[in-house]
């Protein structure tokens, strides 16, 4: 997707209008604009005015070989031209997850030897927390589902994990 023909007010402008950002104060971006990531390279990102900025939170977590890794861009390609996604519900699979999953379990203890997989933390922990209740229905003990955190704890963004 292209840009350049935009100005950064125009960018800010359509953002504040169309996008909604989590964790945000709307009114407040409305009113002094978005920053505009365009870029990035190894742990950097760039924001629209040329600012070089070390990406502590690699992507929100999801960026944490760094970005600019042409290797991966290409391996991410031929996946996608040859099958960009299916999911694995009501027993299905493609041969990509499979085998990674079986490269994983060697890597992993002896005694883990399954994987589920997630895009996210947030997705990750919903899929704890139901684990879990799943686990503790196979035992008997339906009743085993209460969750213990700590006040005001961050655990994602989806409704169970906060």
């Amino acid at each position: 997707m292209t840009y350049q023909n935009y100005s950064l007010k125009q960018l800010q402008q359509i953002d504040a209008a169309h996008h909604l950002h989590p964790f945000t104060d709307h009114k407040e971006m409305r009113e002094a604009g978005s920053r505009i990531i365009t870029h990035a390279n190894g742990p950097f990102i760039y924001d629209s005015e040329g600012t070089e900025i070390l990406d502590g939170m690699a992507g929100l977590w999801c960026v944490n070989v760094g970005y600019g890794r042409d290797e991966l861009a290409d391996a991410a390609y031929a996946q996608m031209k040859e099958l960009p996604y299916y999911n694995s519900f009501f027993k299905c699979s493609t041969p990509t997850p499979v085998l990674l999953a079986k490269k994983l379990a060697e890597l992993a203890p002896k005694h883990v030897n399954q994987v589920i997989y997630g895009s996210s933390g947030s997705e990750a922990n919903d899929t704890a927390l139901r684990l879990v209740r799943h686990y503790w229905a196979l035992e008997g003990k339906p009743e085993k589902n209460c969750i213990i955190s700590r006040k005001t704890a961050y655990h994602g963004s989806t409704i169970a994990g906060t």
